[in-house]
């Protein structure tokens, strides 16, 4: 999408009271990124020039922010001097004649849907939605396509109240009507804030062009409890699925799915019911089966599943990893691991079978160690690796076995059992009864 000659302004200076968290309202994960992450995706489809006005918790936000973008102006709104909407636009320096109001409390905004903002030409550009219900919105009143004021619902007669056109929350301002317009805002009111929305009464005593921009809801949807959080969630999921199904990746009950921002899908791939994907997933030519998780990983040509748990920094190819088998921070390639396994921190090369029950024991305690298995090893059902451990090619590992750290030569079969003993007539001697 081309960049426009747009500045943009996303307010993100409130503490989200009804958020009812320590954590600053914008700092909130939707698809495992922060709410404000994602107006900024978004504004930076279309503007080269973004700044983000912040104050409550300003240093969590800007340190937070700066994991993802490193082109950020920052704004510190004075909110004890200067509070309100109006008071943090009292300090911006904007680079372009057109000005982009957003909040920070927006995720769902596309760039798609603030077009209408680049396309319109006025002097003020407000955005608004019709609701069925307005109440508790304050109303916009609009006469040939002219904004002509807003009144807050404590102060609209009935005439007002009859009104269903709502303030949607987002305006486009030329550079010079808040040039001229910002100095005069007065917090001479009952919450003795300086108010945005009264540049729009200024500007009508002058007669500039005021016109609204009808928009839709959900786009616009603010977040301001964690209610509001978790629908926004579902749309945000609703849009990450329908793109990956469009991509071609094939999905069971996809309303059970969650998959995260930053999670890609290449090839042919399938995600059955109920599973979840997150982090910097790469999935590749591969089947992702019923109920499993799947965490910062890469797959590919292989299936996981049902019920696999797949933690952060897994790699996984050309292998089967089966139902209840957690896999953290180890590369497998080649592998069958089909039931009720722990690896972690291991190397587990092709032709590699991996028995039930089968444990790395990489944690004493204190430090974690690597588990090595070469090629072609069978390893029997309940045994436990104990790392630091290196398993040449073509071992095999007898069922129940506990190996202890070191390295196992290559052909070798390596076997810790106990002789079967039998004590007759044990049973019925210990519970005393008869046979």
């Amino acid at each position: 999408m081309k960049k426009e000659n747009i500045s943009i302004v996303i307010l993100a200076a409130g503490k989200g009271s009804r958020m009812k968290s320590l954590k600053a309202k914008v700092l909130h994960n939707i698809s495992g990124k922060p709410m404000l992450y994602h107006i900024i995706r978004e504004s930076h489809k279309i503007s080269d020039d973004i700044t983000v006005v912040v104050a409550h918790q300003k240093d969590a936000v800007i340190q937070e922010i700066g994991k993802h973008f490193n082109d950020i102006t920052f704004v510190v709104q004075d909110t004890q001097n200067f509070p309100g909407t109006g008071g943090a636009m009292m300090q911006v320096e904007a680079k372009y004649d057109k000005i982009l109001v957003l909040n920070g409390d927006m995720p769902l905004i596309t760039a798609d849907a603030l077009k209408g903002f680049l396309e319109l030409k006025a002097d003020i550009i407000m955005s608004i939605f019709d609701l069925k219900n307005p109440n508790g919105y304050g109303r916009v009143i609009i006469r040939n396509n002219h904004v002509e004021y807003i009144v807050e619902q404590k102060d609209a007669d009935d005439a007002e109240l009859n009104v269903t056109t709502v303030n949607a929350g987002v305006y486009a301002f030329s550079k010079v009507i808040l040039e001229q317009y910002i100095p005069d805002l007065s917090n001479d009111n009952a919450q003795q804030e300086y108010y945005l929305t009264d540049i729009i009464a200024m500007a009508n005593e002058e007669e500039s062009s005021i016109v609204p921009l009808l928009v839709d809801e959900k786009q616009f949807k603010g977040v301001n409890s964690k209610k509001d959080l978790a629908d926004a969630e579902e749309i945000m999921q609703n849009r990450i699925r329908t793109k990956w199904m469009n991509a071609g990746v094939s999905m069971q009950l996809p309303s059970t799915i969650y998959i995260e921002e930053d999670v890609v899908f290449e090839g042919e791939c399938e995600v059955q019911n109920g599973c979840r994907i997150t982090g910097k997933s790469r999935i590749i030519n591969s089947q992702i089966k019923a109920g499993s998780v799947v965490e910062e990983s890469f797959i590919k040509n292989s299936n996981c599943g049902p019920m696999a748990h797949l933690r952060p920094l897994s790699h996984i190819e050309d292998t089967h990893i089966g139902n209840f088998v957690e896999v953290k921070k180890s590369t497998l390639k080649g592998v069958k691991a089909g039931h009720l396994s722990y690896l972690g921190d291991a190397e587990i090369n092709e032709g590699t079978n991996i028995g039930a029950g089968t444990i790395t024991c990489n944690y004493d305690g204190i430090n974690k160690y690597k588990t090595v298995i070469g090629k072609n090893v069978f390893i029997g059902s309940d045994s436990q690796l104990i790392a630091p451990i290196t398993i040449k090619n073509d071992v095999m590992i007898a069922a129940g076995t506990t190996v202890t750290s070191g390295e196992i030569a290559g052909g070798n079969l390596v076997i810790s059992r106990t002789k079967t003993r039998f004590i007759k007539d044990f049973y019925y001697n210990f519970f005393k009864k008869s046979k």
